[in-house]
């Protein structure tokens, strides 16, 4: 049985990094397993490589899909415009651009990892869903994006409307909601109330509104699983009961970071992270 699992933050196209991680820690394809929180590609140097160096792990690597990994597959479907700050012209000029896309659209939503009580979530777990909801949500949401009929899914995705969840809600409203809520979210307020504009570390919290986390009455349960999310480069690295997160901001010359799961270690050391400082990328934009 594989023992060591790494779970890498938003990669964002920053490829030089992961490689100088992996490298560090001796990562063996043959039997350590790697896992993603989603923003492989998006304003980073090297969309096309990262796609095809992590595509050809096979599978011993996975991803969550992340907000910026949805915007590049929109863009490519025509769907909405590019922008040059996405920097995805090598990805979108390339020949192995629709196979690499297809395999990007193929990721889920939401990874629970085997064997180690770990659940990986780009954005996190909304405090409004337990995570038994949340998980079937995200497979509904899945199905959607990986159908025959997504590019219909890919359209009814933008805007930040709803921003509270409701049974009565159309079905595109609910798969926007639960597409922002998995990918953007990272400010929600008491009642359930998504805030998605703000992008402030805590201490900068907007009124009446909380992280993700750190809502009143939150269902997080660190007895069940711990989660691991990224999206929030201004928050960095924090740990707490039930969750863990991962983007250290890679793309704005901060680190990439690692966490590394070792279900054989005694419980002290079976999850420790390690950084790779990245060079100043600096990407226009927030």
């Amino acid at each position: 049985m594989t023992s060591r699992h790494f779970i890498v933050g938003d990669v964002h196209a920053c490829l030089e990094p992961l490689e100088a991680l992996l490298d560090r820690v001796r990562f063996d394809p043959a039997s350590d397993r790697l896992w993603f929180t989603g923003d492989l590609i998006g304003r980073g140097p090297a969309p096309l490589a990262t796609l095809i160096f992590i595509r050809q792990l096979g599978g011993c690597a996975n991803a969550v899909l992340g907000n910026h990994d949805i915007n590049a597959l929109a863009i490519a479907e025509g769907l909405i415009a590019d922008r040059p700050d996405n920097r995805l012209e090598p990805l979108l000029r390339a020949e192995q651009k629709t196979e690499l896309l297809h395999w990007l659209r193929q990721r889920p939503l939401l990874l629970s990892l085997p064997g180690v009580p770990y659940t990986i979530i780009h954005a996190g777990l909304p405090p409004m869903w337990s995570l038994a909801h949340t998980q079937a949500q995200a497979a509904w949401a899945e199905q959607r994006l990986q159908s025959a009929d997504y590019r219909a899914a890919l359209a009814s995705l933008y805007g930040d409307s709803p921003t509270r969840w409701s049974e009565a809600i159309t079905a595109d409203e609910q798969l926007r909601f639960t597409i922002n809520a998995l990918t953007r979210m990272r400010y929600c307020s008491e009642d359930g109330q998504l805030l998605l504009r703000a992008k402030g570390a805590p201490e900068s919290a907007p009124a009446g509104h909380y992280p993700w986390f750190a809502t009143p009455g939150h269902s997080l349960d660190p007895e069940q699983t711990t989660i691991v999310s990224g999206h929030w480069s201004t928050l960095g690295l924090r740990r707490g009961p039930g969750y863990i997160t991962l983007d250290t901001g890679c793309l704005w010359g901060g680190c990439l970071s690692m966490l590394c799961i070792d279900a054989d270690a005694d419980e002290d050391e079976s999850a420790q992270v390690i950084s790779q400082q990245c060079p100043e990328y600096r990407a226009v934009g927030g």
